[in-house]
């Protein structure tokens, strides 16, 4: 028996949809059922991010439904939730491009690094888009940007947007305590941390260097004495040291 949420007869306007492409902004169309679509601009194929596997824990057709899913769509669940979260931090920014850009910088940085030490990338990249989502907030409340407002406002924002996205209580709970301290290393980091401290160093000192160049030699003594991960550390010196 075919699932009514993916029968076509029982669809209603909103069915067929639009979405932002997460990589590059271009607009792509959906149907309701695809588990993922590539983008005709740059080529990247992600999940469809309106689709929800939690209808499962309690839909009588569920076993019917799972069971013809195709492989690509049960494998792509987190990356399901990372481009989620990516275009739900893009509605949160709106028009500042300039935090749009670096959140995605980070995640990019994030999941290189994150594969190379073998980290849960689903936590990382979450942290990786939202790291920076109580800055908003900061300037309203505070007037200011300082990491503590940063940290003090963004565990909230994060909060409701992931449980929003259906996340796991598990990662909602590790992904609110990274945002809420990170840019103030504790004295023993899990290793998801660690990833999305170095990859945030890395924007940063990246956009540093765009607008007031430091010299080699004191970029590398900062590589060498800032980061956390083997990982991080290389991936700051093929990126900077260029």
């Amino acid at each position: 028996m075919k699932c009514p949420g993916q029968d076509s007869r029982y669809w209603k306007p909103g069915s067929i949809f639009e979405e932002k492409c997460p990589e590059c902004g271009h607009t792509v169309e959906f149907f309701k059922d695809d588990t993922a679509r590539k983008c005709g601009e740059c080529g990247h194929r992600f999940a469809n991010p309106k689709m929800d596997f939690g209808c499962a824990s309690y839909c009588q057709y569920a076993e019917e439904c799972i069971g013809d899913l195709p492989p690509e769509a049960l494998a792509m669940r987190d990356d399901l939730l990372k481009d989620r979260i990516a275009i739900e931090m893009k509605r949160y920014f709106k028009s500042d491009f300039k935090r749009i850009g670096h959140a995605t910088r980070v995640a990019r940085y994030a999941e290189q690094i994150g594969k190379n030490e073998k980290g849960n990338l689903a936590v990382i990249l979450a942290s990786a888009y939202l790291h920076d989502i109580g800055i908003h907030e900061a300037e309203r409340k505070y007037g200011s940007t300082a990491a503590k407002y940063q940290e003090k406002e963004g565990p909230d924002i994060a909060r409701s947007i992931t449980v929003k996205l259906g996340a796991k209580d598990e990662l909602i709970e590790e992904v609110c305590d990274i945002i809420g301290h990170h840019h103030h290393p504790r004295s023993d980091e899990t290793l998801n941390f660690k990833v999305l401290y170095d990859s945030d160093l890395i924007a940063n000192l990246e956009e540093k260097q765009k607008e007031s160049p430091m010299d080699t030699d004191r970029l590398a003594q900062i590589i060498e004495k800032s980061f956390l991960t083997d990982s991080g550390r290389q991936t700051a010196r093929e990126v900077l040291l260029k």
